[in-house]
C-alpha cells in the first residue's frame, strides 16, 4: 500500500513538472537559509558550555556610582576573590587580570602575542582546560611560570611536550612552562593561549577595594542558588570597603549610599555572558541575544513563506484535481486514502527539497561564515541532533503544508466535481489572498528593517564624532621600542606627507581605557569628585587625532609646568560645574589613603568626542601629559599609503629589526567596533532578498494558475476587443491589492520592531517616513514584475487556442 501510494504521487508529480519545480526551489531555499540560521543560533548558544560545571561558574561584576558617573564593569577589586570565601556557597574563585601583549623570542624574531592572562593557580579547578602535559593543581603555583596551548607549544619549542622549557617575557623576564593545555574552543567568552602565573604579578597583591582590574569568577557548591549569594553581597561590600571609603573620603559605605553614589557587586552565570554581558572591560567581542531572537524568527519566518507556497499553489491547482479526486471516489477510494495520498505527495517534496536544501547550506556555509565570521562546520558531534532533526523537520513541514490540501481537496463531492460544478480560479479563494497578504507582510517586514540597518550604519559612518579618523595610522606596541619609541617618533615625522604624530596608546578607537576620580579641592569628598577616563598623551595629540580646542591652550613640550597641565573636555567641564575651566585646580589622589595629592592645573577645554561606541552617551575625559608609549599614532597627507607604511616600517626595522612590525588605519579600528552590526547588516540583507525571491516563486505560480483558469475568459475578452494593458491589468489588480494590505499591516509592525532596536544607541538616525514608502514601492514592483510575465504571457494566447477546445 505505501509503495503504490509513493508510485502514484511521483507520477502525479512528475506529471506537473512546472509545480512541482516550484514548490520544491521555494522549500529548498527555505529549509537551506533555516539550516545556516540553526548553524549560527546553535553556535551563539553553545558558548562556554564546555565547562563541566559551567551551571555553578559565575562572575562577578562591578557596578559603580560615584563622582557624577554610572558604570558597570567585568572586573572587580584584586582581594574580592580571597574574600569570597568567607560565604559557604562558594567552593572556588578564580582571577584573570591583563596586562597587554607580550613579546616573546622566537630565534632572533620577537613575537608579539595578544592572548596572554595572568591568571590564579585555582583557573584549572574552575574552569575545563584539559592539560595534555603537566599537573594542574600546581601548574601556576610559582612566581614566574606559565601553562600555555598546544598551538604556543608547537610555535615555539616544536612539540606539546614543553614543560620545564623557558621563554623570555617582554625581555626582562623568564617563565618556566609548567602545563601545557588543549586550545581553548571558540565558543569561549574569553580564549588565551597563554597563563602565566598570578604570583608573579606585584598588583595581585593589591589591597585595594577602591581598584577594579581583576576579572573575578567564582564556582559555588552543587545546588546553591547564586541569587541567595547576591543577596549577601551589600553587607558584604560595606564590611570591607568602609575602612577605605573612611581613610579616603571620610565617609562610611552607608553615608556614602545616602549620597546616592553606591559599590555593587553582581553575579552573571558564565554561560549568559556572551549574549547577555556587553558592559565594560569584557575580555572579548561578545553576541546579542536579540540578534538570535531575530535570525530564528527569519528561519521560522521564511519557513512559514516556503509552506505557504505549497498550501496557496496546491489549493490553487484544486481545478486540475478535481475531477482525479471525483474519479477515485466514485471508483472507491475512501477520504482517509485521499488524505494519505496527497500527505505522501507533500512529504516526497519536503525530503527532496531538504536533500537540496542540505546541498546549498553546504554550498553557502563558506560565504556564510566569511559574513558571519564564524568558523561554523558539521562535525560527527553535531550530525547526533541534526540528522534527527532534520527527520523531525521533513515529517513536521510535510504534514503542515500538506495538510490543508489534502483535508481540502479530499473532501470535494464527486457528483459536483464531475458536473463541473466546483468553483476554482483565484477569486474566491480566501485563504489563499490570506496567505499571499501573510507572505509579503513577511517580505515587507524584512525590506523596512533592512532599510532602517542600512540607514543606520550609515549615519554612524557620517557622523561628527569630535575627532577625525580619516588617514590616521597607527603603528601597534610602540612600547616595544622602550625608549627609542621616542626617536622612532622624531624619525617618522621627518617622512614626507606626515603631518603629526602622537605617541600613545589612548586613541578614540582603541581598547586603552583609565578611569580614575579627580576632586574640585584638596579635601576629598563626594560632593567635590568626578569619575573620568583620565589618559596620557603627548603634546600633540589633539592635532593627530583632529580635536578641536575650544578654550584654552594645547600642551607644549617647552613649558615645564605642563607635566601638571590638563585639558577636559566638555562633558567633564559641565559634571564640574565649571563655566570657566581655564585656570582651574583639580586634585588627583596618590594613594589610597588621600593623604598625597597632586595639584593639576586646567589649560584647555577640547571638543567633545565618541570614544566609546554610538550606543553609549560622550562621557567625561581629561587628558595629561605622560609618557605613555602604546602606540604611535600618524597622520598623513598622501594618496600613496602603501609607499607610506613601507617607509615608516624601514624607521621601525632601522631601530630594531627584531620586532614584529604591525600597524592599522584608525577608520579600519573604528568600523571594527561596529563589525558586529555590518554583519547584521549584510546577513539581514541576503536573507530578505532570499525570503522575497521564495515569496515571488509562489507568487509567479499563482499568477501562472490565475492565468490557465481564465483563460477562456481572456479569450473572450480578446475577441471582444480587449487589449493586451486591459487584460494584464485585470490578472494583476486582486494581487497588487493584496500586497497594499500587506504593507498596511506590515509598515507598524516593522517601524515599532526597529525603534526598538535603534534604542540601543545614544546616537541614532530616526525611521524616515521614505523608508516606509521605499519599502510598499519595492514590494508592488517586485509583485508587479512578477505577476506581469505570466500576465503578458496569457494575453499574448491566440484566444482561437483557449477557445476551440474544453
Amino acid at each position: 500500500m505505501i509503495k503504490n501510494y509513493i508510485k502514484t504521487a511521483i507520477r502525479s508529480l512528475n506529471k506537473n513538472k512546472g509545480f512541482t519545480a516550484i514548490n520544491i526551489l521555494g522549500l529548498a531555499l527555505g529549509l537551506a537559509v533555516s539550516l545556516l540560521i540553526v548553524f549560527y543560533v546553535v553556535d551563539e548558544l553553545s558558548y562556554d558550555k564546555f565547562n563541566v560545571k559551567a551551571d555553578r561558574i559565575f562572575r562577578i561584576n562591578d557596578a559603580v556610582k560615584f563622582g557624577g558617573n554610572e558604570n558597570t564593569w567585568a572586573v572587580s577589586p584584586a582581594p574580592l576573590a580571597a574574600a569570597l570565601h568567607e560565604f559557604p556557597e562558594v567552593e572556588s574563585t578564580v582571577r584573570f587580570r591583563q596586562t597587554g601583549s607580550i613579546r616573546l623570542k622566537k630565534g632572533n624574531n620577537i613575537i608579539q602575542e595578544n592572548r596572554v592572562t595572568f591568571a590564579d593557580p585555582s583557573v584549572f579547578s574552575v574552569f575545563t582546560l584539559p592539560m595534555v602535559d603537566g599537573t594542574p593543581a600546581t601548574a601556576l603555583n610559582e612566581p614566574h611560570t606559565a601553562v600555555i596551548n598546544e598551538t604556543i607549544a608547537r610555535k615555539y619549542f616544536n612539540t606539546i611536550n614543553a614543560v620545564g622549557k623557558t621563554f623570555l617575557v617582554n625581555d626582562t623576564a623568564n617563565y618556566k612552562v609548567t602545563g601545557v593545555i588543549k586550545d581553548m574552543p571558540k565558543q569561549s567568552h574569553f580564549v588565551f593561549d597563554i597563563f602565566l602565573s598570578m604570583p608573579s604579578l606585584a598588583e595581585s597583591k593589591d589591597p585595594s577595594w577602591l581598584n577594579n582590574n581583576f576579572q573575578t569568577y567564582v564556582l559555588l557548591r552543587p545546588d546553591i542558588n547564586f541569587k541567595q549569594l547576591e543577596d549577601k553581597f551589600p553587607p558584604f561590600v560595606s564590611k570591607h570597603i568602609t575602612a577605605q571609603l573612611e581613610a579616603l573620603l571620610h565617609v562610611t559605605y552607608e553615608e556614602l549610599a545616602k549620597t546616592g553614589s553606591y559599590f555593587k557587586l553582581t553575579a552573571i552565570p558564565v554561560r549568559d555572558i556572551h549574549l547577555h554581558s556587553n558592559i565594560q572591560a569584557e575580555m572579548g567581542d561578545n553576541g546579542n541575544i536579540q540578534y538570535v531572537y531575530i535570525f530564528s524568527a527569519i528561519a521560522v519566518f521564511i519557513l512559514l513563506i516556503a509552506c505557504v507556497n505549497f498550501m496557496n499553489l496546491s489549493t490553487a491547482r484544486s481545478a486540475n484535481r478535481a475531477r482525479e479526486v471525483g474519479v477515485r471516489k466514485v471508483l472507491g477510494s475512501g477520504r482517509k486514502q485521499l488524505i494519505t495520498q496527497f500527505l505522501a505527495e507533500s512529504i516526497i517534496v519536503t525530503l527532496v527539497s531538504m536533500v537540496i536544501a542540505i546541498i546549498i547550506s553546504l554550498l553557502l556555509l563558506p560565504t556564510f561564515n566569511q559574513m558571519a565570521d564564524k568558523d561554523l562546520s558539521i562535525t560527527i558531534t553535531s550530525l547526533t541532533w541534526l540528522i534527527p532533526a532534520i527527520v523531525i523537520v521533513i515529517i513536521l513541514i510535510g504534514f503542515l503544508a500538506g495538510s490543508y490540501p489534502a483535508f481540502f481537496l479530499s473532501a470535494f463531492q464527486p457528483i459536483e466535481v464531475l458536473k463541473g460544478k466546483l468553483s476554482s480560479g483565484f477569486k474566491g479563494g480566501f485563504l489563499r489572498s490570506f496567505l499571499v497578504v501573510f507572505q509579503f507582510s513577511i517580505s515587507i517586514f524584512l525590506i523596512i528593517g533592512t532599510l532602517v540597518i542600512y540607514n543606520q550604519l550609515k549615519f554612524i559612518q557620517q557622523k561628527d564624532l569630535g575627532y577625525s579618523r580619516n588617514q590616521v595610522m597607527v603603528v601597534k606596541n610602540a612600547d616595544a621600542l622602550g625608549t627609542q619609541a621616542q626617536i622612532f617618533k622624531q624619525e617618522v615625522k621627518l617622512l614626507k606627507g606626515v603631518t603629526s604624530a602622537s605617541l600613545t596608546g589612548f586613541t578614540p578607537t582603541s581598547g586603552w581605557r583609565n578611569s580614575n576620580s579627580v576632586f574640585k579641592s584638596p579635601v576629598l569628598n563626594t560632593a567635590n569628585a568626578l569619575n573620568t577616563q583620565m589618559w596620557e598623551v603627548d603634546a600633540e595629540y589633539l592635532k593627530t587625532m583632529g580635536i578641536k580646542l575650544l578654550k584654552g591652550r594645547d600642551f607644549s613640550d617647552q613649558m615645564l609646568t605642563d607635566s601638571t597641565a590638563l585639558i577636559i573636555n566638555q562633558q567633564a567641564a559641565k559634571n564640574l560645574g565649571f563655566t570657566h575651566p581655564v585656570d582651574k585646580m583639580l586634585y588627583l589622589p596618590q594613594n589610597n589613603q588621600g593623604t598625597v595629592m597632586k595639584e593639576y592645573h586646567v589649560v584647555g577645554v577640547m571638543k567633545d568626542f565618541n570614544f566609546n561606541s554610538l550606543r553609549q552617551n560622550v562621557s567625561p575625559v581629561i587628558i595629561t601629559m605622560g609618557r605613555n608609549r602604546g602606540a604611535l599614532n600618524i597622520r598623513f597627507n598622501t594618496a600613496n599609503t602603501t609607499a607610506l607604511v613601507a617607509q615608516v616600517e624601514n624607521k621601525w626595522k632601522a631601530i630594531n629589526p627584531n620586532k614584529a612590525f604591525e600597524y592599522s588605519f584608525m577608520d579600519q579600528d573604528f568600523d571594527g567596533m561596529y563589525r558586529a552590526e555590518q554583519r547584521i547588516g549584510k546577513i539581514f540583507i541576503s536573507f530578505t532578498s532570499l525570503a522575497i525571491i521564495i515569496a515571488c516563486l509562489g507568487l509567479f505560480g499563482l499568477a501562472a494558475y490565475a492565468a490557465e483558469q481564465r483563460n477562456k475568459e481572456i479569450g473572450i475578452r480578446k475577441v471582444l476587443g480587449a487589449g493586451l494593458s486591459s487584460i494584464v491589468r485585470m490578472l494583476t489588480a486582486d494581487f497588487i491589492k493584496l500586497v497594499l494590505v500587506a504593507l498596511v499591516i506590515a509598515a507598524p509592525l516593522a517601524w515599532f520592531a526597529m525603534q526598538q532596536w535603534l534604542q540601543g544607541f545614544a546616537y541614532r538616525q530616526n525611521i524616515q517616513w521614505w523608508t516606509i514608502i521605499a519599502a510598499g514601492a519595492g514590494a508592488i514592483l517586485i509583485a508587479f514584475a512578477t505577476i506581469s510575465f505570466q500576465s503578458v504571457k496569457a494575453a499574448l494566447i491566440n484566444p482561437v487556442k483557449s477557445l476551440k477546445a474544453e
